[in-house]
């Protein structure tokens, strides 16, 4: 499996809402191994930016915390898979997770159709 997963990250781990992370980890994987880690930092946070700017690196998955239905709509419209409600750990525990079939997904934590956004920010 070759793949190239991007995480919305914060202070080393997962930013538990996708929008506001400090830098985006791209993980890639060649044949079920993960071979290299780089860090993007996103520009200005506007709604609907984010997922075409990791698009552009060759994205096919995204692993997030919270994040919007916007985002993930847009998120398969560039055909990259959104995987949302992941814990809160650094970028290659939650790939290795998911290369192992072992990431745990609860609750997306992020509903922009309310205004109290819990989790979310």
């Amino acid at each position: 499996m070759n793949k190239k997963i991007a995480i919305p990250m914060e202070n080393g781990l997962l930013c538990s809402h996708f929008g506001h992370c400090e830098v985006f980890a791209i993980v890639e994987v060649i044949d079920n191994k993960i071979t290299n880690i780089t860090e993007e930092t996103p520009p200005e946070h506007v709604p609907g930016l984010y997922p075409r700017w990791v698009a552009q690196f060759g994205v096919t998955d995204v692993i997030a915390g919270g994040m919007g239905q916007k985002a993930i709509t847009l998120f398969n419209e560039e055909k990259i898979n959104a995987f949302v409600g992941a814990p809160l750990k650094p970028a290659r525990e939650l790939v290795q997770d998911f290369l192992d079939n072992k990431l745990v997904l609860n609750a997306n934590y992020c509903n922009h159709d309310e205004h109290d956004h819990g989790n979310c920010q």
